[in-house]
């Protein structure tokens, strides 16, 4: 392993960049760094409570965004501000698992240049889908922060910032997951509307979430190996500590399955449809 700069830092490098470009440049050189080699994995600098953000989009909560029908331009510019939120989110959630647990004893030292490598694939795959969602908005003659947005994505983050069992199960394997189940939908009330290019976008977005998911599911089996966990048992448990919700039909069980997410860890704690 190199004994150059810290993975480490560069992954903080990331969380500590608030304006978008920065934060993409971040994201973008830190998976560029790694692949070469020229990182180490010396201990580097603590990774913020909150990564840093731009001042806009206002950030309220998730009642006060308002929903508008995907007919109108409006509405899917509404649409997609939304998506960019969760992508410019999602590269925190990558660069933080690498500066937060990257160095744990749940990783073992084997398994870490791996882990390393797969959150950094991540982490820039997010940059490259906020900046294909921002290019549609500009379309759309929208910019990412004109309208408000919720934090919910980093406050889960906040909540499991202690438990990389935690962190692997509500951010890939629930939120991330989640967004295999809804995105379909999505892409075919675009296609309806004529929007083909934001439709191939999110189409992009979903076909790589199935390998973030994916990630997030051999990761978490890992560290339950490594502890001797019981994987079901201990998804369900983790759900019910950290997430407070049950879990919304319907499902994509065909992405899901393509992600490795059996249906065992999630049907139990369905909510039942209306």
């Amino acid at each position: 392993m190199s004994a150059g700069p810290s993975v480490f830092d560069l992954a903080c490098n990331v969380l500590n960049a608030g304006k978008p470009n920065a934060k993409v440049a971040a994201a973008h050189a830190l998976r560029a760094a790694w692949d070469t080699g020229a990182l180490s994995l010396a201990p580097g600098a603590a990774p913020p409570a909150r990564p840093a953000r731009p001042a806009l989009p206002k950030l309220v909560p998730p009642y006060q965004v308002k929903r508008r029908r995907l007919g109108t331009p409006a509405g899917r510019a509404a649409l997609l501000h939304a998506v960019a939120h969760i992508e410019f989110n999602a590269i925190d959630l990558a660069a933080d698992m690498i500066a937060r647990f990257g160095s744990s004893d749940r990783i073992s030292d084997s398994e870490r240049p791996s882990f390393i490598s797969d959150w950094a694939g991540v982490c820039d795959d997010e940059a490259r889908h906020f900046d294909l969602v921002r290019a549609r908005l500009s379309a759309l003659d929208m910019t990412y922060g004109d309208l408000p947005a919720h934090d919910g994505l980093w406050q889960a983050a906040e909540k499991t910032a202690q438990d990389v069992t935690a962190r692997l199960v509500i951010a890939p394997m629930v939120l991330e997951a989640r967004g295999l189940d809804v995105t379909p939908a999505m892409i075919e009330k675009l296609k309806a509307a004529g929007d083909e290019d934001s439709a191939a976008v999110l189409q992009i977005i979903y076909d790589d979430e199935i390998g973030h998911v994916a990630a997030g599911r051999q990761w978490y089996a890992a560290v339950c190996r490594r502890a001797g966990l019981d994987e079901t048992q201990t998804f369900h448990e983790k759900v019910r500590q950290y997430f407070h919700s049950l879990l919304k039909p319907p499902f994509n069980h065909e992405g899901r399955d393509l992600a490795g997410m059996p249906s065992e860890f999630y049907m139990p704690l369905t909510e039942p449809a209306a």
